[in-house]
């Protein structure tokens, strides 16, 4: 069994913070260069599948996180591979990102103390007395709560598939890809703590047999802007749209 987990590409929040709170973080698309990270993320998976010592194993089936830019970033993979490999394409919502709840679209601790005092430093000591696994932003979900939910995600993959001999693809974003990996491997909460989101379009490979177990590699690490890029591909893919900036900014 294998299981390509696949971070959307760059989107327009990952290099402008005011985008979250323009389209809402469901809505946010990827930017051209994210698209084309996604891209070439298809073609990795195409050409390790057509290098793979057992080709005969069963068609992709792929899965996706509902936000825009995990959809755009499926279509990107799906454009990269061939046809006669592509099985079922599914969504599923307990894929989506973390919920954060009062802090969702603030990504500034100075400003989410600013704005809500109080709900932060109750946020703040339960990350302090309980780790920052366990903590709930204020109406929001704690990580906890996200591995919980990918573990139910993850009865759905196993109990689809019958035999050893499945190729799973999951485009998700970089908490929910952790959790896969740490409720599939039955990595501790410490590894969690420790480790840190995969790249935008990055693959972290799952592979091997119940009888003998399985183990993750980072398969592909997506190429990131060089000095010099900073400009290139900014604009959304697939839409006429831009970062519309605060007056007086």
């Amino acid at each position: 069994m294998r299981l390509f987990l696949v971070r959307h590409g760059e989107s327009l929040g990952n290099i402008d913070e005011r985008a979250y709170r323009q389209f809402g973080d469901h809505n946010v698309p990827l930017t051209q260069w994210g698209y084309r990270q996604a891209l070439e993320a298809g073609g990795v998976i195409a050409a390790y599948l057509q290098a793979a010592p057992s080709p005969g194993l069963s068609k992709l089936h792929i899965w996706y996180s509902p936000f825009l830019r995990t959809r755009q970033s499926k279509d990107a993979v799906l454009e990269a591979l061939p046809a006669s490999v592509v099985g079922d394409i599914r969504e599923d919502y307990l894929l989506r990102e973390q919920d954060f709840g009062l802090f969702t679209e603030i990504y500034d601790h100075a400003e989410r103390k600013q704005k809500f005092p109080e709900e932060f430093e109750k946020w703040a000591r339960l990350r302090s007395n309980s780790g920052k696994f366990y903590a709930r932003p204020p109406d929001g979900e704690s990580r906890a709560d996200v591995a919980q939910r990918v573990r139910l995600f993850l009865q759905t993959v196993m109990r689809d598939a019958e035999n050893d001999d499945e190729n799973v693809i999951i485009v998700g974003h970089g908490v929910t890809n952790r959790a896969v990996e740490m409720n599939f491997l039955h990595r501790p909460v410490e590894w969690f703590e420790r480790s840190d989101n995969p790249g935008n379009a990055d693959i972290t490979l799952i592979e091997g047999t119940r009888a003998q177990g399985y183990e993750s590699i980072l398969l592909h690490q997506a190429v990131d802007r060089q000095p010099g890029q900073e400009g290139q591909l900014r604009d959304a893919h697939g839409a006429d749209v831009t970062i519309t900036p605060k007056p007086g900014e």
